[in-house]
């Protein structure tokens, strides 16, 4: 026997009735029958006949209904059309991207386990996504985050964390947190990218940039004034060394004083990459001005191997190379040959660009021109008898010539006092200055031959030159690096002043690039090509929106939804594997982070996702 519930409706309210009811079988089937109407039931009866089937029948199932626990019953109301409106559009496409790389990344994993949790409101994991977050999508300052960013994204229904709880204060005490666990970041980061990309780490490519300040930063002493690649050498910066892999994926960075020249910080940045990931099979590329003969001694010491760039005066030693014609075609426009160093430790490989000697010459073209018309215009200063010191007039020669450096070695300058013509006395006691030049010849035979050659250096027994060069070439993927974080992810100007909190911006800047590099070779996987800007302001138009339902009751429905994407946009969703979900509740990060609803696999460049492949064309037959 059991209790059954019969529902009946009275005045339009619902009233429950109860009746014990007895199963049995008859004619092969099953039937039931009223043994007798208990009618409606208070709670302590409820409680009596609960406890009565616990008695006679002993503990139920888990998945099996108790005796009065029923399925909720649907609550129907009507909804008054004319009166339906969206409300609240905020970010939500770009978001959702950077929470699945996020998850991918086992990012969240990472900074759940090591960041301090005690009993703030929301977590210091939780923080430190949402600065990077800013970083990726919209990148400002922290009070931007907090005064509008935060508010107009989808966040806060997603993580739960309530907009008034993320303010400047607890920004920057998650970059605090933070910065200690740079290290252990980068450690996870390797091991990571290695397995979902296959990345080899034999070849480590290093190379240094700057960053300028946006005020004295008195309190930072890495604030300096040194040379400047922003072209700010009004202003103080600290200097940036970055490893990256030939894919130009981040290994780690190291943060120097604005003042230190580049040769001066490989041999920390060697030992502590050795440290974290040993010395085996590691060959160093790096650019002429890093690549000293101290640095180079210092690898070899340490049983290492380099590829790397030359100063331009090394070419003369092998001029005689440059005028035989047995080259190797790299590519369209480009020859390589290799070349016996002297001490025979060392192979040296020339290089032949038909591009940059185009380049080249147009450079020394333009400065040639300067020069000529600048000691024309001095020329013409001295006859005239407005310039008639040799000191200032010597000065402005020299001055001139550096401005022009690259030609300024065609040029033979001197000034020299000539006799006055006069025939007034006192015009002829006034000194009168002169100038001429010449042009030298062996100068614009070297420039003819040299331009667009280089040479690189290395002890890398390989024996084949292209395979030197290609490697060499790979440091454009540091400059793009460099050109990524200081354009899309907005690393300059520096506005922070205490040396910790510029340490945690750059760090903040270094995770927002480890996701743009995922998305990029997401992307390639995805056969999408290589621009991730295109692809996360493509996804910034999916916005999450509120949809409001009147009902004839005076009760309003608000749904929190997400905007279906459009025929483009469907098109990249289903390259990329990535659902969106429909409506926007915060149990989706859960299921995302549990894999239940996006497991995204870079190695997969057609993912079959229900739902998003395009329709296909009409039928011309």
């Amino acid at each position: 026997m059991f209790l059954k519930r019969n529902i009946r409706r009275k005045n339009g309210k619902a009233h429950s009735y109860w009746a014990l009811v007895e199963s049995y079988r008859e004619n092969g089937g099953s039937r039931h029958r009223v043994v007798a109407y208990l009618g409606e039931l208070t709670a302590s009866q409820k409680e009596g006949w609960a406890r009565l089937q616990k008695n006679l029948d002993g503990e139920p199932p888990a998945d099996q209904l108790s005796m009065f626990q029923q399925s909720p019953e649907p609550e129907w109301v009507h909804v008054n059309l004319s009166g339906i409106r969206v409300e609240h559009a905020r970010d939500f496409g770009d978001i959702w991207l950077v929470l699945l790389l996020w998850e991918k990344l086992g990012l969240r994993s990472l900074f759940d386990a090591c960041l301090p949790q005690g009993k703030e409101a929301i977590s210091w994991s939780t923080m430190v996504l949402i600065l990077v977050a800013a970083r990726f999508c919209d990148p400002s300052s922290e009070l931007h985050i907090e005064d509008t960013w935060y508010l107009r994204t989808a966040l806060p229904d997603l993580l739960g964390a309530p907009v008034e709880e993320i303010n400047t204060d607890r920004l920057y005490r998650a970059m605090d947190v933070l910065l200690p666990h740079k290290d252990l970041l980068e450690q996870h980061l390797k091991e990571r990218m290695g397995s979902l990309f296959h990345i080899s780490f034999d070849f480590l490519l290093y190379d240094v940039t700057s960053a300028f300040f946006e005020g004295q930063a008195e309190a930072n002493p890495k604030a300096k004034r040194g040379h400047s690649r922003d072209h700010r050498p009004d202003c103080k910066q600290v200097c940036i060394g970055l490893v990256v892999t030939t894919d130009g994926m981040p290994l780690g960075y190291e943060v120097f004083a604005g003042n230190r020249h580049d040769s001066t910080t490989l041999e920390e940045i060697v030992e502590k990459m050795e440290k974290k990931y040993g010395k085996a099979n590691r060959i160093w590329v790096m650019d002429r001005g890093i690549a000293s003969e101290k640095n180079l001694g210092f690898i070899r010491r340490r049983g290492g191997l380099y590829v790397v760039g030359t100063p331009k005066a090394m070419l003369r030693r092998f001029e005689k190379e440059l005028l035989e014609k047995e080259w190797t075609q790299v590519q369209e426009g480009i020859e390589v040959r290799m070349c016996r160093g002297p001490e025979g430790d060392e192979h040296f490989v020339l290089c032949r660009s038909r591009d940059r000697r185009e380049k080249e010459r147009a450079i020394h073209e333009r400065f040639v021109k300067r020069i000529r018309e600048g000691l024309l215009k001095l020329k013409k200063q001295m006859e005239s008898g407005h310039l008639t010191e040799k000191a200032m007039a010597e000065r402005k020669v020299g001055k001139l010539l550096g401005q022009n450096s690259r030609a300024a070695g065609l040029f033979d300058v001197e000034v020299m006092h000539t006799p006055s013509k006069e025939k007034d006395s006192k015009k002829s006691n006034r000194p009168k200055l002169s100038i001429s030049w010449t042009e030298k010849t062996e100068w614009k035979e070297w420039a003819a031959l040299s331009e667009g050659a280089y040479l690189l250096r290395t002890n890398w027994e390989e024996g084949d030159p292209v395979r030197w060069w290609k490697t060499y070439i790979q440091l454009t993927h540091v400059e793009g690096a460099f050109r990524t974080q200081k354009s899309e992810l907005k690393l300059r100007p520096i506005w922070h002043q205490l040396e910790q909190r510029v340490d945690a911006h750059i760090l903040i800047c270094f995770l927002a690039y480890v996701l743009w590099k995922t998305l990029e070779k997401w992307m390639s996987c995805a056969s999408l090509g290589d621009a991730p800007r295109t692809l996360v302001e493509e996804m910034h138009r999916i916005k999450a929106v509120d949809v409001v339902l009147p009902t004839d009751t005076g009760k309003i429905i608000r749904l929190p939804c997400v905007t279906t994407p459009d025929a483009g946009q469907k098109v990249l969703l289903y390259r990329l594997g990535m659902p969106i979900p429909s409506r926007l509740q915060r149990s989706v990060v859960q299921k995302l982070a549990e894999g239940q609803i996006c497991s995204i696999d870079f190695s997969t460049p057609l993912p079959e996702v229900s739902g998003y492949l395009p329709p296909p064309p009409p039928s011309t037959a």
